[in-house]
């Protein structure tokens, strides 16, 4: 498993279990940052773990982010904001290594209340230990969504 830094992040509905990942992924000797919050703090907001997040990671290159909240979909909408993200849903270990063998993406978005602490781990597992494969058609899309990205946010 190629160690990397991981910066993490979660609101309320996502604490218990970044909590957790922060000391497994330690366990494995990732260099882990956690983005907070760092007390679980109840009606906190997750764009502003899910931005910090995903904005170290475009800034560090071969980082990884992992960010929870409830349903994992507002943390995820928040980190695609930033350019150079490519946030992507885990659901399941399938889905992991889809995201990330076919889109590239660099962080994974978890939905807090929604899976266990062994799935968590599971997929967090197949997430990291996935390379992007390369492949000419995976390629084209991303410099398709890298262009529409720039033409969106200008450059």
């Amino acid at each position: 498993m190629k160690k990397s830094t991981i910066y993490i992040g979660a609101d309320h509905a996502g604490w218990k279990l970044k909590e957790i990942l922060e000391e497994y992924l330690k366990k494995k000797e990732f260099n882990v940052i956690d983005m907070g919050n760092q007390n679980l703090v109840d009606g906190d907001d997750y764009p502003d773990f899910g931005y910090a997040v995903a904005k170290r990671v475009v800034t560090d290159e071969g980082s990884h982010g992992i960010v929870i909240c409830g349903n994992a979909q507002g943390i995820c909408i928040v980190a695609n904001k930033v350019r150079g993200a490519r946030a992507a849903t885990g659901f399941n270990t399938d889905v992991a290594k889809s995201a990330r063998e076919d889109d590239n993406s660099n962080v994974l978005c978890l939905p807090g209340r929604h899976i266990n602490t062994k799935e968590a781990k599971a997929i967090v597992d197949m997430w990291l230990t996935t390379e992007f494969s390369g492949e000419d058609r995976h390629v084209r899309r991303l410099k398709r969504v890298q262009d529409i990205e720039n033409q969106e946010f200008g450059l």
